[in-house]
């Protein structure tokens, strides 16, 4: 079968994956269909005459289906109808794809000196500014490819599957004019029977030359910047989960991702759905380990910083299934691949993600150490020697992985089940969410406790909305919280005006603290160093907890009115929360898994602000 493949001057459209957890490579052909959006990709069974399973390519630009910016490059949505499916022994395609690939090497299209800058003025201008805790930044290796392209691909495929035995798929497609090759290290997400699982990697070691130490990768797992970026994606990917998930998402794990040139850490993140596998997929468009964080702002840095578009990179593989209990999907993000071109070229993008103490000479060497597993396959050189066993089997690692956990948010480690607090049951809530996705979470937090929570975005809440419901929240966003030319933080400003000065029940989160503390008379400005995806121990109104913050703006200490009490730094005077009758306000996310004791502290900060008040506002000890 494969040899045929090899024998036709211009193969029919295939695809080769080797799946984790799978035996054996499949070989899946058919035909290929462009759709516009995903709700349109074909389903198995449908259709004409029916088909067995379909491979849909989701484009970075499938992102405006969202709304979110991005280049259009018009890569297409492009489907591979599955006609027949051979399953084939490894020695078999191993014996089969010998054969060398002709390959002139090239270059990035960003030099290195180019992307060091670009990370500096991503940390300056993006993070310092309050636009968000991460961001992805990609740049491409360029070369050139002698011969024909899907044959380039299947031989390509051989090498990446030995080469690179810890990928999560390998695999080469040839549909149409899209070629594709590559040992993607990380499963977006999958769902099966109605079970979803998402798996966050990220913090990356970079395996050298002669090889791997214990002694090497525990210095990486001790490493501050390393454990908050893996915290900070977690965070991220359970906003997807809150959304799509009943039950949230429960987190497994950690665990180390071993692959040839890189070591890598990761969650699994698990939940139920009754959504139709193409609506998960959009709501979980992309994944913030190749985007970043908060996604939609992520994706308009993104726009400014890259000057075309993505094509494939950051995108999905998405092979959608008829099983037993309904249709599965199998989601591999699109990283570590090479696109084939017709024209010869050979384009294999990479991106290194920055947060507040990255150092510009690392992240560029990341994107090497990114790109080597595919390049070395291009070259074919045999990758660095793997060591006599698994890392994930020393017991000093484990310790070290299992060591994480120890400060976690409980509630985001087991099965989440109803905690109805009784003074808040039947109660309603009004979230406004002013473009981060924490209010899902937020949301999904406070249905436990047994509140009925809408979420609405913020260009749709008047500032009179929340007068039909118990409680408003108001969310957290990127932004600077002064800065009222902007219609999102003026928006902001004018409903928890409105709440206030009607004397409801209010709780403001990060950036709508931010703005509830401005409007009670406190100076606000940017922190000397941004706490993106930091877990601090802080006084909480007489008690002392950890949570999680993601801020780069913080209101200071002064002068309050009467009957407002305040938690802040005894020091610095950085204000960490505040409360009078009838409202409250958190600078930290109570809803992060950074937040050991969040869901309890957030029932009784809403609590509290519901009790029934006498005499107006008064400070609640």
């Amino acid at each position: 079968m494969l040899q045929d493949l090899l024998d036709d001057p211009a193969p029919p459209p295939f695809a080769l994956l080797a799946r984790a957890g799978r035996p054996g490579v499949e070989l899946l052909l058919g035909d290929v269909v462009d759709v516009d959006r995903l709700a349109d990709i074909p389903l198995p069974g449908s259709g004409d005459g029916g088909h067995a399973a379909t491979l849909a390519l989701i484009p970075y630009r499938q992102l405006a289906e969202r709304g979110f910016e991005c280049h259009d490059d018009g890569a297409p949505l492009r489907c591979l109808r599955v006609r027949s499916r051979v399953s084939l022994s490894r020695a078999e395609v191993l014996a089969a794809l010998g054969g060398d690939v002709d390959v002139t090497p090239g270059g990035f299209d960003v030099a290195d000196d180019e992307y060091a800058d670009i990370v500096g003025r991503v940390i300056r201008d993006e993070i310092g500014r309050g636009a968000g805790a991460n961001f992805v930044i990609r740049r491409d290796y360029l070369a050139r490819l002698t011969g024909s392209v899907p044959h380039a691909a299947l031989r390509l495929f051989g090498r990446l599957l030995t080469g690179e035995p810890g990928a999560y798929w390998t695999f080469a497609v040839h549909a149409g004019d899209v070629t594709m090759v590559g040992a993607t290290p990380e499963r977006h997400v999958s769902v099966d029977a109605g079970t979803v699982v998402m798996n966050p990697i990220s913090g990356t070691y970079r395996v050298p030359a002669d090889g791997a130490t214990t002694d090497d990768l525990l210095r990486f797992l001790a490493d501050p910047k390393e454990t908050e970026e893996l915290f900070m994606v977690v965070d991220e990917e359970l906003k997807m989960m809150s959304a799509v998930c009943e039950d949230g998402g429960r987190v497994l794990g950690p665990f180390l991702k071993e692959m040839s040139h890189l070591v890598h850490t990761e969650y699994l993140l698990e939940g139920t759905t009754r959504l139709d596998v193409r609506d998960v997929l959009r709501e979980t468009m992309f994944a913030p380990t190749v985007t970043g964080s908060p996604l939609e702002n992520a994706a308009r840095v993104i726009t400014r910083y890259e000057v075309g578009g993505r094509g494939y990179y950051a995108g999905v593989a998405a092979l959608i299934e008829d099983g037993d209990e309904g249709l599965s999907v199998d989601a591999p993000i699109l990283i570590r691949t090479a696109y084939l071109s017709p024209d010869g070229t050979v384009r294999v993008p990479v991106g290194a993600t920055l947060v507040r103490h990255s150092v510009a000479g690392h992240e560029v060497a990341e994107t090497h150490a990114k790109a080597a597993g595919v390049l070395t396959a291009l070259a074919g050189k045999r990758p660095p020697s793997a060591p006599d066993r698994p890392f994930a089997g020393d017991p000093e690692v484990a310790a070290a992985l299992t060591a994480r956990n120890r400060t976690l948010a409980p509630f985001w480690l087991r099965p989440q089940g109803q905690d109805e607090r009784p003074a808040l049951a039947g109660r309603s809530v009004l979230i406004v969410d002013a473009e981060d996705r924490w209010t899902a979470m937020l949301a999904h937090l406070l249905r436990r406790l047994g509140m009925l929570a809408e979420v609405r975005r913020w260009s749709a809440v008047d500032p009179a909305d929340g007068a039909a419901y118990d409680l408003l929240l108001a969310g957290p966003g990127p932004g600077d919280p002064r800065d009222v030319d902007d219609p999102r933080i003026a928006r902001l400003h004018d409903v928890v005006r409105a709440r206030l000065d009607a004397d409801r029940p209010l709780l403001a989160v990060c950036l709508s603290h931010q703005v509830l503390a401005g409007q009670l008379g406190l100076p606000l400005g940017p922190l000397p160093q941004p706490y993106q995806g930091t877990q601090r121990p802080v006084p909480l109104f007489g008690r002392e907890t950890r949570v999680g913050f993601y801020n780069t703006y913080a209101a200071r200490l002064a002068d309050l009115p009467p009957g407002v009490e305040v938690a802040a730094h005894p020091e610095t005077g950085e204000v960490f929360a505040l409360r009078g009758a009838g409202f409250a306000s958190v600078q930290f996310h109570l809803e992060s898994i950074l937040s050991t004791d969040g869901i309890d502290l957030l029932a009784e900060l809403v609590t509290g602000v519901l009790a029934p008040v006498r005499g107006g506002r008064a400070v609640r000890g």
